[in-house]
């Protein structure tokens, strides 16, 4: 033990002066996430021991007792808008209507939507300048059509919003058909305010799209099922489903006095709308049991653009540390927890920061080489850990064999995981400047269905 506190005494001696409060800082920074992760290891692994069933059968679930109403922003989406609005049409539930929002598109968009001819699907269309605002402004419009019309008027007049169901789908997503399992958690609970899909990608076919999808599972399936029992899993935007009273209690007004509720500028939409359901006091679940596809990205500059866009999202919703850490409708080890989430972008920048100054010291000359082999140690740790458990938690195999392949699987991982870091301060550097503006990602196009009949 003495030559333990000793070795820390002396860890940063010969460093300058002033970069001693980045490490120490960085270290805690290290451990304190290592600690996070292994508590929402556990919670998850009890959670899932816990888990309800999933009713046998549609006809034994709750999924009547309310009205599915599926919310598509669409802006020049030809590519995918009918394949997604058909799956939606397929979704197995017995009160359902669906309102794509035609943000302005300038392509095939408005004509593919046209030609779908099915009395559940509604087609609102935004023109300019009220269009191409943004993604929130897009659900704020469907979200006041939906209490204009949807329920004040025809078949769903009068419907409590309570047992209304409002499920975000993007134009790329594909549900899943038994959608039907989500109205379990808010059958349970009438605090249920929000319940996220399980995310997958289904154009899988290289690195890049597979290490998206092994993200989004290791993301699910540790750290939302982790927040589970607090009731703090945040919501994911596709896939994701809330409750439309729950939606009611945080409206806002943007400039123009129109109310809604989801935050205009946002770029993380459904982050932000997530956190402010929490701290209204509704509860966030995760779906095990239930899927939302979406298209991955191929190209390295794409997917750039786009972390770069969630993780200035991430900076924007900073601005709720206050609301979060003071919310007495949590426990104690809910807050930190929400604490410690909100603090990614910021705890990730200062440890890539120490990784940068260690390496550039060894470079000079000014450090032991032993100590900034620690620091680099120590990074490996600190963006290893969450993969290696995420990998082997969300893909649990018996056997040794399959833990050492999962253990390779989850250091490919951690390639595209530094392959992406730096999009944390690029986001930074852009909040910092006051650029939100953001060019919408390419689709691909779909690989043709198979001929009925073949092989």
């Amino acid at each position: 033990m003495a030559e333990l506190v000793d070795f820390l005494v002396h860890l940063y001696d010969g460093m300058p002066v002033w970069a001693i409060p980045v490490f120490w800082i960085a270290l805690v920074c290290i451990l304190s996430g290592v600690v996070s992760l292994a508590v929402l290891i556990v919670r998850a692994g009890v959670q899932r021991r816990r888990g309800r069933r999933s009713p046998r059968s549609r006809e034994d679930s709750a999924e009547a007792e309310f009205l599915w109403v599926f919310m598509v922003p669409a802006l020049n989406e030809e590519v995918t808008i009918a394949d997604s609005v058909g799956r939606l049409l397929e979704v197995e539930v017995t009160h359902k209507t669906i309102l794509v929002i035609d943000d302005g598109s300038d392509d095939a968009t408005g004509e593919i939507l046209a030609g779908i001819a099915s009395p559940e699907l509604t087609v609102l269309s935004r023109v300019l300048p009220e269009a191409r605002q943004g993604k929130s402004e897009a659900l704020n419009d469907a979200w006041r059509y939906l209490h204009r019309e949807v329920l004040g008027s025809g078949r769903y007049a009068g419907w409590d919003p309570r047992r209304v169901i409002v499920a975000i789908v993007d134009a790329d997503g594909r549900l899943d058909p038994a959608a039907w399992r989500a109205a379990e958690h808010f059958a349970a609970s009438e605090r249920c305010g929000g319940v996220q899909s399980q995310v997958r990608i289904y154009n899988r076919r290289g690195f890049l799209t597979w290490s998206q999808d092994l993200e989004f599972a290791v993301f699910g399936s540790v750290f939302q099922l982790g927040r589970m029992a607090w009731g703090t899993a945040n919501m994911g935007g596709n896939g994701q489903f809330n409750r439309l009273a729950a939606l009611d209690e945080v409206t806002v007004a943007d400039a123009a006095g129109r109310t809604g509720p989801w935050r205009a500028g946002r770029l993380t939409e459904d982050q932000d709308i997530g956190l402010r359901l929490i701290h209204a006091g509704w509860r966030g679940a995760q779906a095990d049991d239930v899927t939302i596809e979406q298209q991955g990205l191929h190209s390295l500059r794409a997917l750039y653009r786009q972390r770069t866009r969630w993780a200035q999202g991430s900076w924007q919703v900073l601005d709720l540390l206050g609301p979060s850490v003071g919310n007495r409708r949590l426990g104690v080890a809910a807050r930190c927890d929400q604490l410690w989430y909100l603090l990614t972008p910021l705890v990730q920048a200062w440890v890539g920061l120490s990784v940068v100054l260690s390496v550039v010291f060894l470079a000079f000359e000014r450090v032991r080489p032993e100590w900034s082999i620690l620091i680099l140690v120590l990074f490996y740790v600190f963006s290893a850990a969450p993969g290696i458990a995420g990998v082997l938690f969300a893909r649990r195999r018996r056997g040794i064999v399959p833990v050492l392949a999962n253990l390779l699987l989850a250091h490919l991982y951690l390639i595209y995981s530094w392959l992406i870091y730096p999009v944390v301060y690029r986001a930074l550097l852009r909040q910092l400047f006051g650029r939100t503006g953001w060019a919408k990602t390419k689709r691909e196009a779909l690989d043709p269905a198979p001929e009925e009949g073949a092989a």
